[in-house]
């Protein structure tokens, strides 16, 4: 940024020296006047009068002068480039730093697709605040400064003039740069409106196409977007209006300027040479004051956009720990929830005193209606939310009272549709141990019954999957999912609906993989379907965010579901049981 500065400070004396060639044309080689004292000091007596001497000299010196400024020009392009650039990179890079710490209650509120924008769109505006508005606005008012010295020296009448439009060139530039604000900060909320449509409808392509919704679609984003266009056009014609009053301005000051200087001429005072050398100086002094005004109102855009990305810093980050937060590194795995309450803050209350004991090493059922608190518990647990009151206990341990970053590590999550990220089969299995090594991936797939699936992709364990990379089916995703968490080897283990996804012949292999995963762990199984649940230890009811029920019977949990659940899936459940009697694989009992 300095040199940037710099090379603009030396653009001005190189813009001063251009006009001089002229004068010594019209003065020097048509006129009989002689040369400058300061060129006669620098040129051989004997030089001195020869009009094809100050022919040579002129031209040589405008030449000079053009190369000169290339060369200045070209320099401060290269380094605004890449100045630029490494603005934009590392304000982005922060930007997506702080926002990854940030809770799950601020991307709740926010949404990924206005993070998305203020990061990617926003962002970017940093670079045009200062390359195109701090450096031009200091560069031109140095050039004001000089060019307005210059011209005093020369003509302080034709001074004045210049000076006396500038007043009048900044309340413009004040009142016009306040409507764009207002203007702008209106333009960014549309656009990212806009953007939101257009993400929604591309995220959920395949809901918009059986439900014939593409026409509904389409009207959505056009109508966001003609908003967006109104406002745009809206702001572009203030600007123009803007624009035609400075040059009116302008021209009415050159006009006046011209006007007192043919008079000077005639009456003497100035010579041809240098009422031409004047005006040239005088388009030269507007120019400064022509960026400075045209400048605040485009400034004012940027600045909308800078303030939104940087507010996104302003956001405090994560939940934190106590100040006395301690290590820990690996778990047994006992957990505790002692009256623990949590709400979200629009959706309402999501578990209400909710207290219970789970042994290390104990398979976990959690069944109960859609919204009765299930994978809220989860979440607690985790810490993406904090609970209201009530306390959460790993290893007898609160768990605020442990460094975030060793407390997530005490877990892996299997969802039921589990993330697959754009980069090799490989590189998604190690997503929870980025050290492993390809032995330890390999044994991992094993383990999750992945590798022979794996073998047969285009190029085994570096084949890219992910978006727009090769496609996946449930079962093969899943088990990709379980060689993550088998790698991650982590003491507890959360399952959310892992097979509610998939066909039963493959969910009799996920099962597998999962019981051989489970294994010395504590587990959480959120479930829908009975096969998930029939073997563990203890299996919890929630009806409502409430604990209905804490047992190691399967019968008797079903039966406390029944009472809560409407849906047709409990009575399922209960004719399978009748069905089948007092099967051991319909029970479950703690070892």
């Amino acid at each position: 940024m300095a040199a940037i500065f710099l090379l603009g400070a030396i653009a001005a004396p190189i813009s001063l020296l251009l006009a001089f060639p002229l004068k010594i044309v019209v003065d020097n080689v048509i006129g009989s006047l002689p040369l400058p004292q300061v060129i006669q000091v620098l040129l051989p007596t004997t030089l001195h009068g020869s009009k094809l001497t100050n022919l040579i000299l002129a031209v040589g010196m405008l030449l000079a002068l053009s190369l000169l400024m290339n060369l200045q020009s070209f320099s401060a392009w290269l380094l605004q480039t890449y100045t630029g650039e490494r603005l934009v990179m590392d304000l982005r890079s922060r930007l997506f730093w702080h926002v990854q710490r940030m809770g799950l209650p601020f991307h709740d509120r926010r949404g990924t697709n206005d993070v998305a924008y203020r990061i990617q769109h926003d962002a970017a505006a940093v670079q045009y605040l200062f390359l195109q508005g701090a450096v031009p606005l200091l560069s031109s008012t140095l050039s004001f400064v000089a060019l307005l010295y210059v011209t005093m020296r020369l003509d302080w009448k034709l001074s004045v003039v210049a000076v006396a439009v500038s007043p009048l060139l900044l309340l413009l530039a004040r009142k016009s740069g306040h409507r764009s604000r207002e203007g702008w900060e209106g333009i960014k909320k549309l656009d990212s409106a806009a953007m939101l449509v257009l993400h929604e409808a591309l995220a959920s392509i395949r809901v918009v196409k059986a439900f014939g919704r593409e026409e509904f679609e389409n009207r959505r984003f056009q109508s966001r977007s003609r908003d967006r266009m109104a406002a745009q056009v809206k702001v572009a014609s203030q600007l123009a209006l803007f624009h035609l009053s400075i040059t009116t301005t302008i021209a009415a000051g050159s006009a006046t300027a011209l006007w007192i200087g043919a008079k000077h001429v005639q009456s003497g005072l100035l010579t041809l040479g240098d009422l031409l050398l004047v005006m040239a100086y005088m388009a030269q002094l507007y120019d400064p004051l022509r960026t400075v005004s045209a400048k605040v109102p485009e400034v004012q855009g940027w600045m909308v956009s800078v303030r939104r990305a940087l507010a996104l810093l302003d956001e405090p980050p994560e939940l934190s720990g106590s100040r006395h937060a301690t290590a820990l590194e690996r778990a047994q795995g006992q957990i505790s929830f002692r009256g623990v309450t949590f709400s979200y803050p629009k959706s309402g209350r999501a578990v209400n005193g909710v207290t219970f004991e789970i042994p290390a090493g104990t398979r976990v059922g959690i069944i109960g209606a859609s919204g009765s608190g299930k994978s809220t518990l989860v979440n607690l647990l985790t810490r993406f939310y904090d609970p209201a009151s009530g306390q959460i206990l790993l290893d007898g341990r609160d768990v605020r009272d442990y460094r975030l970053p060793d407390l997530r590590r005490q877990f892996a999550v299997i969802l039921q549709d589990p993330v697959v990220f754009s980069a090799t089969v490989a590189e998604n299995i190690a997503y929870g141990d980025p050290g492993a090594g390809r032995e330890e991936i390999i044994a991992a797939a094993h383990a999750a019954m992945a590798h022979d699936f794996i073998e047969a992709l285009p190029e085994g364990y570096d084949t890219v999957i992910g978006e727009g990379a090769c496609p996946l089916s449930g079962g093969e995703r899943q088990r990709l999912g379980i060689a993550r968490a088998f790698l991650r080897d982590a003491p507890v283990m959360i399952l959310d609906e892992p097979t509610s996804a998939i066909d039963v012949n493959t969910e009799d292999e996920i099962m597998k993989a999962m019981r051989r995963l489970a294994t010395g762990r504590t587990t959480l199984v959120i479930a829908h379907r009975l096969s998930t649940i029939q073997d563990c230890d203890l299996l919890l009811v929630l009806h409502q965010g409430s604990l209905v029920s804490a047992t190691s019977d399967f019968r008797e949990a079903v039966q406390a579901l029944a009472k809560t659940d409407s849906s047709d899936s409990p009575r399922e459940w209960t004719n399978s049981l009748n069905r089948s009697g007092d099967s051991s694989a319909d029970k479950a009992h703690v070892p």
